[in-house]
C-alpha cells in the first residue's frame, strides 16, 4: 500500500481473517486498533503484531455489536491518534440451526452482531471521516452464503446479504465526503476455527474449482487493497473471494 500512515479500526481481529488484515496493515506502517470480544485473543493478537508492526497497535476488547462500545472504540481512535481513516467491520457470529425451529434469541443475536455491529461502526466511523474532510474507507465482511444457499444458515445468510446491501446503499450518503464503502464475501477459508473440523480442508478442496479453500492471507490481501489509495474510486461493490465456488456451488453436504 503506497500511502502515508493511516489509522485503522478492525473488529473481530483477534484471530483468523481479521488478524491477518490487521497484520498486513500494520506491516505497511498503518496504526491499528484491534478489537475482539475475547480479551485473551485481543492481547495475544496485539503482542504478536507488535513484534513486527511498523505502526502502532492498540487492543480493545469488547462486544462489537454493542453501540456504546462502538462509540468507545471510535473515541479511542480520536484520543490516541486524532483521526480515523479506515474502519473494517469484520466481527460476526454464526449460529447454526434449521429454519423450522430456529430460536428467536439466536436470530436476534445474529442480527445484532452482524447487522447492527456493521451499521453502527460504519455510522460512528463515517461521522469522524466526514468531519476530517479528507475522506476514508469502510469495509464490511460478508460471506458467500449471501449469494448461495447453505444448509442451516438462513439467519446468518440473511444478515450477510444485508451487509452487502448496506455497502451499496451508503454510496448515496458517503460519496460526497470522499468516503468509499465496499464489502468482501469470503468463501471456505482455513482458520483456527475451521481447522477444528478434520475434514474441512479435504472437503472444500474437492468442491472448490481452484483446488483448495482460501488462506486468511488470500482474503486479507483483497481487503487491504479495498481500503488502500489504489481503490479510492471503487465503492458500493462486493468482492467474492472463494476460489470459484459460487460459480458452480456444489454442496459440502453431498
Amino acid at each position: 500500500m503506497k500511502n502515508h500512515s493511516k489509522v485503522a479500526l478492525i473488529t473481530g481481529a483477534g484471530q483468523g481473517i481479521g488478524l491477518e488484515i490487521a497484520r498486513l496493515l500494520s506491516l505497511s506502517g498503518h496504526h491499528v486498533i484491534l478489537n475482539d470480544i475475547e480479551k485473551s485473543l485481543t492481547d495475544e493478537a496485539v503482542a504478536q503484531l507488535l513484534r513486527e508492526a511498523k505502526g502502532k497497535v492498540i487492543g480493545m476488547s469488547g462486544d462489537s455489536g454493542d453501540i456504546a462500545f462502538i462509540e468507545e472504540m471510535a473515541s479511542l481512535a480520536l484520543s490516541e491518534f486524532g483521526r480515523l481513516d479506515i474502519a473494517i467491520a469484520n466481527a460476526g457470529i454464526t449460529l447454526y440451526g434449521n429454519f423450522w425451529d430456529y430460536p428467536a434469541k439466536d436470530f436476534f443475536e445474529v442480527m445484532r452482531v452482524n447487522m447492527g455491529g456493521t451499521f453502527f461502526l460504519a455510522q460512528a466511523a463515517a461521522n469522524i471521516m466526514k468531519q476530517q474532510k479528507e475522506g476514508g474507507s469502510l469495509l464490511f465482511t460478508s460471506s458467500v452464503t449471501a449469494h448461495q444457499a447453505h444448509k442451516n444458515l438462513a439467519a446468518y445468510a440473511m444478515s450477510k446479504a444485508a451487509v452487502e446491501m448496506l455497502a451499496r446503499n451508503l454510496v448515496i450518503e458517503l460519496s460526497e465526503f470522499r468516503i468509499n464503502v465496499n464489502s468482501i464475501a469470503p468463501g471456505a477459508t482455513l482458520t483456527n476455527r475451521t481447522a477444528l473440523d478434520k475434514d474441512y480442508e479435504k472437503t472444500w478442496s474437492k468442491i472448490t474449482p481452484m483446488g483448495r479453500p482460501a488462506s486468511v492471507t488470500d482474503v486479507a490481501h483483497a481487503a487491504v487493497f479495498l481500503v488502500s489509495e489504489e481503490a479510492r474510486h471503487i465503492t458500493g461493490q462486493n468482492l467474492v473471494i472463494d476460489g470459484g465456488w459460487t460459480s458452480i456451488s456444489p454442496s459440502p453436504y453431498k
